[in-house]
């Protein structure tokens, strides 16, 4: 199928601060525009601000609108022939062109708690919609094809049979770094702090514990958590903290350059997670040269590879001993390079070609 204009749905897009699906729209959206005619479909003007400047763009309903249900009527009157939705919610009923639409991944049926954002009406329905597979199929197969971030997640797809379309897989990517956020390669591992940086939600399943009991055994380390946390939940992470442990810094939520300066001051990325969707964090150190140490999970093994540093997520000491093979300055460098060069395989312009070859074969 000819692909030299594409309807992209931006509506998922933030306009105060990235989430996963915000990060991904508007990544995947500026890499296409380099290389076909996109349209932008958004709900907002201000979504405009994280898109390239000057780029095409209809306005529709807010997505989670009962209007959505209708959403296919002003795209008929566009005359797109493609749309991509970086989402698998969008209506389509009478639309008269290709659709393709996405699911990321199924973490959210092993842990059916809704963003906190939503209205009760929508985290009500978000935990009945996944109680079982079935609706989920009835989504998906309104498409014409299916994508999703992760050979792990397409494994997962099949197994539960979410859909009889075909399923492609369209990888994240880290962010986009301006010149002044890039950074070269490291010279040498860090020699001042032993700086460990985890940047995640403090959920039961992320497992910050294993990393907090892991400080036991690494007294002169320091685990800088960034993310935004809940009193609550800090005094219970705070509870585990062991006398004679390493440090352990509660950020509190940092912003995006804060973030990469953390990862460049960084000895590795750290996470224990059971459970997860996709593992941006770990493709973001990686870029900058930073080694990650994380959870032996199917999911970080697909992502990290042969270059990742892999631990028993319930064995805390295990944790230690993996920080520790970083250790020595030519090890470190060595997995900081071999981290750097896997990194490059998940980058936008490749996932555009990716999801422009997908639609040709539509």
């Amino acid at each position: 199928m000819k692909t030299d204009h594409i309807f992209f749905d931006a509506r998922f897009i933030r306009y105060d601060h990235h989430d996963g699906i915000s990060r991904f729209s508007a990544g995947l959206f500026a890499a296409l525009s380099r290389r076909t005619k996109v349209t932008a479909i958004i709900s907002d003007t201000r979504q405009l601000l994280k898109l390239p400047r000057g780029c095409d763009y209809i306005m529709a309903n807010d997505p989670t609108s009962l209007k959505e249900l209708f959403v296919a009527r002003i795209l008929n009157r566009a005359g797109a022939k493609v749309v991509f939705s970086p989402m698998q919610t969008m209506g389509s009923w009478s639309r008269k062109y290709r659709l393709i639409l996405t699911l990321h991944d199924l973490i959210y049926y092993r842990h059916p708690a809704p963003p906190s954002e939503f209205n009760w009406v929508i985290r009500v329905g978000w935990r009945l919609f996944h109680l079982v597979y079935w609706p989920q199929r009835l989504f998906l197969n309104r498409a014409d094809a299916v994508a999703t971030v992760s050979n792990t997640s397409r494994r997962l797809m099949l197994e539960h049979r979410l859909t009889k379309r075909p399923i492609s897989v369209i990888y994240n990517a880290a962010g986009s770094f301006t010149e002044d956020e890039a950074n070269p390669a490291p010279a040498s591992r860090p020699r001042d702090e032993q700086r460990l940086v985890y940047m995640g939600s403090f959920m039961d399943y992320k497992n910050v514990e294993v990393l907090i009991d892991g400080m036991k055994f690494l007294p002169d380390y320091e685990l800088h958590l960034l993310s935004r946390i809940q009193p609550e939940r800090r005094i219970q992470l705070e509870a585990r903290i062991k006398p004679g442990s390493g440090n352990v810094i509660f950020h509190n939520g940092v912003s995006e350059n804060e973030y990469h300066k953390q990862l460049d001051q960084a000895v590795a990325l750290v996470s224990g997670s059971r459970d997860e969707g996709f593992g941006i964090p770990l493709i973001e150190s990686m870029s900058r040269g930073v080694p990650v140490v994380v959870s032996d999970i199917e999911i970080f093994k697909e992502i990290g590879a042969d270059v990742a540093l892999f631990f028993d997520q319930e064995n805390p000491e295990d944790f230690a001993d993996k920080v520790r093979e970083l250790e020595s300055n030519p090890a470190w460098i060595e997995r900081g390079i071999a981290s750097r060069n896997h990194a490059e395989q998940f980058n936008w312009d490749r996932s555009a070609g990716d999801l422009i070859e997908m639609i040709s074969r539509l």
